[in-house]
């Protein structure tokens, strides 16, 4: 059963042995490689240590579990809070889980559980590039609408990529998830 719960040190393990042991890990072709900051931990930790553990012991934090596994997590970060402009993320560190639906339940539960903690926001973002096909697909299949894409703004391995931003008003997730 997949839930989304607060980081903790089992969890932490989790990812860390998933998405933060190898060189090049298959997730970060994904999650925006034009930034190339992707660091392989050798030990829990030194993963422990980590901003990267900060970051995801945060209130901006939760871990993707199943059956009490953590597989990924997804974010969210205020781009400006005084106008409640907030924008989300998501990723699942083994390709194991990928293509099976996990992300999209994932996501969809993040969505609801942001608007029922945020009473008076009135848009979810999510910005992705255009190399992530993936991304762009399952944000449109859940409901968001693409709301900008700014071009060649993305330089990776020789070529310029789109950035894509992606949103939905509270309006429209209420009456997508009530049909």
């Amino acid at each position: 059963m997949l839930k989304l719960k607060d980081f903790n040190s089992r969890y932490l393990n989790d990812i860390w042995k998933d998405g933060f042991t190898a060189e090049k890990p298959e997730w970060t072709k994904w999650n925006a490689p034009y930034f190339n900051d992707y660091t392989a931990y050798r030990s829990f930790s030194s993963f422990k240590q980590s901003s990267i553990t900060e970051y995801l012991l945060s209130h901006s934090c939760k871990a993707i579990t199943i059956n009490d596994q953590a597989i990924g997590m997804v974010s969210k970060n205020w781009i400006d809070k005084t106008t409640l402009w907030l924008e989300i993320g998501i990723v699942i560190y083994n390709p194991n889980y990928w293509h099976g639906g996990l992300g999209t339940r994932a996501l969809e539960k993040w969505i609801t559980d942001i608007f029922s903690e945020y009473p008076d926001l009135e848009h979810i973002g999510l910005t992705t590039w255009s190399g992530n096909v993936r991304m762009m697909h399952l944000a449109e299949k859940i409901g968001l609408k693409k709301e900008a894409q700014i071009r060649k703004v993305r330089y990776f391995q020789g070529f310029y990529y789109d950035s894509v931003k992606y949103g939905v008003l509270r309006s429209e997730w209420e009456k997508c998830k009530n049909k």
